[in-house]
């Protein structure tokens, strides 16, 4: 694997990282309004998942010590570093937003990430390069756990908010959001556009096995974010509503789950390498981090 630098990961509540996409500031080029989101699933992996820092990339701003068998996690900005990681693909090389890396052993875990704040229209083209970036990816690693993360602007039918009037434009003849903009309609429902979108990335996802279907995600999540000025970036609970296999209260469970089936129980001589840590209660960082909406992967026994 190789890494390529760019900015520095640092901690970033999921809140602010939703809040930080829907305003997007810098406009629709580039990663900018969905970076702030690979920091919070890359310190995410590390608090709640337990993978040593020192295996995710791009590296949270964490450090471990251990001290008579415990693993104390530090808050240590200085160790983060903004590069991800490039994996070998089975046709192409492929840049991934969030990967875990076990030297020995590969790549072990992949989140990709893909942010949508208009022009609903063209999710059949997010579609297509999803599917192909599976398929790149688990043609080269058949056992890798492979999650991507969409989010999409809950823009709600009518005037544009002052929020989003940077990069969306009223319709000439209306002078309300464009029909293609619309991510949620005025009775509350999701526009048509993004309920295809929805049923098909249901197909993509729940890969269980890795003799299955490479072009299937091991997780998906759908995550429609509030675009009205009041209450921006509040992630809505009602869509995808509930039951669906792309809510993302499932999404990281999925992942460790399916991470354990494969490179820890699947693998029992090679249990010291792949067994996820245990963070001591008394870590630093758990106290220093202010977290919520998850609970971090802590120890039983302190001692």
């Amino acid at each position: 694997m190789a890494d390529r630098n760019e900015r520095v990961c640092v901690w970033v509540p999921l809140q602010n990282a939703c809040a930080d996409f829907a305003k997007a500031a810098e406009g629709t080029q580039g990663a900018e309004h969905i970076i702030k989101m690979h920091w919070h699933v890359a310190c995410r992996l590390v608090l709640e998942g337990g993978f040593h820092p020192d295996r995710v990339r791009p590296h949270p701003p964490f450090k471990v010590q251990q001290k008579s068998r415990r693993n104390l996690l530090l808050f240590d900005p200085s160790a983060a570093t903004g590069s991800e990681a490039t994996v070998f693909g089975g046709l192409k090389t492929k840049n991934i937003d969030v990967a875990v890396t076990i030297p020995e052993i590969g790549p072990c875990v992949a989140i990709s990430m893909k942010g949508i704040l208009n022009a609903f229209r063209n999710l059949t083209n997010r579609l297509e390069e999803a599917v192909g970036d599976c398929t790149n990816v688990h043609i080269a690693y058949p056992a890798l756990v492979y999650g991507f993360m969409h989010l999409i602007r809950g823009n709600r039918e009518g005037t544009i908010p002052g929020s989003a009037a940077h990069f969306l434009q009223a319709d000439s003849k209306t002078g309300s959001m464009r029909t293609a903009d619309v991510a949620i309609r005025k009775n509350g429902q999701l526009s048509e556009f993004i309920r295809k979108y929805g049923a098909a990335m249901e197909r993509l996802t729940g890969r269980r096995d890795l003799r299955d279907d490479p072009s299937r995600y091991e997780a998906i999540a759908l995550l429609v974010v509030e675009g009205a000025d009041k209450g921006i970036g509040n992630l809505l609970r009602d869509h995808p509503e509930p039951g669906s296999t792309l809510r993302f209260e499932e999404f990281f469970a999925t992942i460790y789950r399916q991470y354990e089936l494969r490179f820890v129980y699947g693998a029992p001589d090679l249990q010291s390498l792949t067994r996820r840590l245990e963070w001591d209660p008394e870590s630093p960082a758990l106290h220093e981090v202010k977290f919520e909406g998850f609970d971090a992967r802590v120890s039983a026994d302190e001692g």
